[in-house]
């Protein structure tokens, strides 16, 4: 076999791969908010759910941390930051979010954060943009208003909408730093070893905030209801740190490798589809019609607005047809 043939079928199955992980990632943190909003209901601080999240995972990914202990004297402003905005930012601003406003809201506005990446892009890294990526951040605004229902004064709550977009500045932090390193060889940071300490450094800090000390422990012993349905609190606790954390982490992270912020943005966005679909049946959280289809906007405005953004390694504009188009068939949350 010819050696390009060899390396274009080796990067399309990575792509591939990349593809699955991605798939993967988002069904994993889609079902976040809706196994923590029972819990929130039964009497939990949002942030002590979220403490519980993100503590319970760094125990169980306290092995790899500490076999990739040098990641601390290597990159310690890597870890600090994937813990601040990565993991402690986006999920306490998102749990905090769903305990005002439905789980399907909350998660349509955080997705604006794919139009976010792309000002990264441009204004940060100073890379040019596309006409076609500039329409769709203007689709994702349009969309977002819809969602929000604007033309009611925000029928919800004000704060709970600030707590989505600060989930959803947070969210390009974590697709950035995911990034970091991707292209150093075997120089780049091990992924699981950022995902491990960034789950210890999101610990640290939300134990701060939530002081756990505090939290009525004996709530995780009964159970919690789902739209009239008892389950078991400890049951939902577990799905929370093994699938929506340490899972969704995992597979996050590694798409991102694999792929680029961008285009793993644009696959992360069916988090949001599956979120509001699983809250709509199990929690019984109705959208209407007008929010369903800001809601659909939203999410194609990304997707416009990610896939023609450019690739790191490409310099110039793309067009429609360019690059980038092929990197959005790599693939695609946070």
């Amino acid at each position: 076999m010819p050696v390009q043939t060899y390396e274009s079928s080796q990067g399309g199955a990575g792509r591939s791969v990349g593809l699955g992980l991605a798939l993967v990632s988002a069904l994993a943190f889609g079902g976040s908010g809706v196994a923590a909003k029972p819990l929130i209901e039964a009497g939990l601080d949002p942030l002590h759910v979220v403490w519980l999240r993100v503590a319970g995972a760094a125990l169980v990914m306290l092995p790899l941390a500490v076999r990739h202990r040098a990641l601390l004297r290597s990159r310690p402003a890597l870890l600090a930051g994937f813990g601040l905005l990565g993991v402690a930012g986006v999920q306490a601003f998102y749990f905090a979010s769903i305990s005002r406003i439905p789980v399907g809201v909350a998660l349509l506005v955080e997705y604006f954060a794919p139009a976010l990446v792309l000002g990264w892009v441009r204004f940060v890294q100073r890379r040019p943009v596309t006409r076609a990526a500039a329409v769709g951040v203007v689709l994702a605004v349009g969309g977002l208003a819809c969602v929000v229902e604007v033309w009611s004064g925000l029928s919800f709550d004000a704060l709970g909408l600030l707590l989505a977009l600060g989930a959803a500045c947070c969210q390009v932090g974590y697709f950035v730093l995911s990034d970091q390193g991707s292209d150093s060889g075997a120089e780049a940071p091990d992924p699981l070893g950022v995902i491990a300490y960034g789950l210890l450094v999101g610990t640290l800090v939300l134990t701060v905030v939530a002081r756990p000390w505090t939290m009525d422990w004996s709530l995780l012993a009964d159970s919690a209801d789902m739209n009239g349905t008892p389950v078991a609190a400890g049951l939902l606790l577990g799905w929370i740190v093994l699938i929506a954390t340490v899972l969704a982490y995992v597979t996050g992270v590694l798409s991102v490798r694999r792929l680029s912020p961008q285009v793993a943005g644009v696959v992360a966005c069916l988090e949001a589809v599956i979120a509001t679909v699983l809250a709509w049946f199990l929690l019984g959280e109705h959208l209407s019609a007008p929010q369903i289809v800001g809601g659909v906007v939203v999410l194609a405005g990304a997707f416009i607005a990610q896939s023609s953004a450019p690739a790191k390694s490409s310099p110039e504009l793309v067009a429609s047809g360019g690059p980038e188009s092929q990197l959005s068939a790599r693939e695609t949350a946070a």
